[in-house]
C-alpha cells in the first residue's frame, strides 16, 4: 500500500500548518496513516518491508550444518536481535539443545552487551566482549587481544548491512571468514513508492520522517543509495523532524547519521506519531531557520 499527497494538500497542508509526515511502514501502514491523520498531519506512507519465510534463509541452514559439524573454531555475534533471529532460521530445521552446545563448544566474541545478554540467556559462554563504543574497530582490538587468527575458521552473525570493513581487517589477519546473514525482510516488490518518498524528502516535501523499525533505515538508505542520491537523501532529512520508534531504531538512525529529534517513552506507533503532532513543529521551524 502507498499513499501520497498531492499538490494542492500539500500547499494546504502549509497554509494550515499541518505537518507533512512520511512513514516507512509496511504491515501496519493503514493503521499508521490514519493515526497521523487523526492527529492533525498529512501521511505520505512509503512501504519498506517485505517479510521473508524463515525456510528461504539456505546460506543460514548451511552454516547451522557446518556449526554442528564442528567447522568453526570462533563465533562473532553483532546484535542481540540478529542472534534471536539466527536461532530462530536454525531450530526450522535443527535441535535447539544441539545448536547451543555446538556455539558454547566455540570461542564466542559479541560486539557489545546485547548480544551478550542474549547468549547468557542461553546459557552459552561469552569469551570477550568488545567495549564502547562497541564499533566494529573495537571488535577487532578485541579480537587481536584474543589471539592470532591466521588459518582460524570464524563465522560472523550478520543482522542488517554487512559490515565489510570488519570483514576486511578479518581477512587482512588471515582469518577464514563465514558470512552468516538472517534474511527475515526484503524490499517490496513494488519500491516506486520507495523511490518517490526519497525523491519527495529531497525535494523538501516531508517536515517529518518516521521510523519504526531498524530495517527500514537500511532499506531506505539502500534505496537512495540506488538512486545515486544517499547524501542528497541524507542531507535533506536532517531538515525533518527525525522520529523513532524505540531504542534499536535510534541506535540504528544514529548509525546512519541521522540521530533522531523525539523518541516516546513507549515504543508504539500512537505515542510517536501523538509526540511528532505535538512537538514537530516547533523543531522543524528551527532546524529550517539554521539552515
Amino acid at each position: 500500500m502507498a499513499m501520497g499527497t498531492d499538490a494542492e494538500s500539500e500547499s494546504e497542508a502549509l497554509l494550515e500548518g499541518k505537518l507533512r509526515i512520511c512513514s516507512f511502514e509496511s504491515r501496519r501502514g493503514e493503521e499508521m496513516a490514519s493515526l497521523i491523520e487523526r492527529m492533525g498531519g498529512v501521511p505520505t506512507i512509503a512501504p519498506s518491508m517485505r517479510e521473508i519465510p524463515l525456510s528461504d534463509n539456505l546460506q543460514a541452514f548451511t552454516f547451522g550444518k557446518k556449526l554442528l559439524a564442528g567447522d568453526y573454531r570462533l563465533m562473532i555475534f553483532l546484535t542481540g536481535v540478529g542472534a534471536k533471529s539466527l536461532l530462530e532460521v536454525l531450530e526450522t530445521k535443527f535441535e535447539r539443545a544441539k545448536l547451543l552446545q555446538a556455539w558454547d563448544t566455540c570461542v564466542t566474541i559479541v560486539r557489545g552487551p546485547k548480544p551478550h545478554a542474549v547468549l547468557r540467556e542461553w546459557g552459552v559462554h561469552v569469551d570477550a566482549r568488545a567495549p564502547e563504543p562497541n564499533t566494529w574497530r573495537e571488535l577487532i582490538e578485541t579480537i587481536d587481544a584474543w589471539g592470532e587468527v591466521r588459518g582460524v575458521s570464524i563465522a560472523v552473525q550478520e543482522y542488517g548491512q554487512p559490515n565489510e570493513s570488519l570483514y576486511a581487517a578479518l581477512e587482512e589477519r588471515g582469518a577464514i571468514v563465514t558470512r552468516v546473514p538472517v534474511y527475515r525482510w526484503a524490499l517490496p516488490e513494488n519500491i516506486e513508492p520507495l523511490k518517490a518518498a526519497v525523491h519527495e524528502c529531497i525535494g523538501g516535501q516531508f517536515d517529518a520522517l518516521l521510523w519504526t523499525s531498524a530495517q527500514q533505515i537500511h532499506h531506505v538508505l539502500s534505496v537512495a543509495e540506488s538512486l545515486g542520491q544517499r547524501e542528497e537523501f541524507l542531507r535533506s532529512a536532517k531538515k525533518c523532524v527525525i522520529g523513532s520508534i524505540g531504542p534499536t531504531a535510534t541506535e540504528t538512525l544514529i548509525e546512519a547519521g541521522l540521530p533522531p529529534d523525539l523518541e516516546p517513552e513507549h515504543p508504539k506507533m500512537g505515542p510517536l506519531v501523538k509526540l511528532i503532532c505535538e512537538a514537530g513543529s516547533a523543531i522543524v521551524a528551527l532546524k529550517r531557520s539554521a539552515v
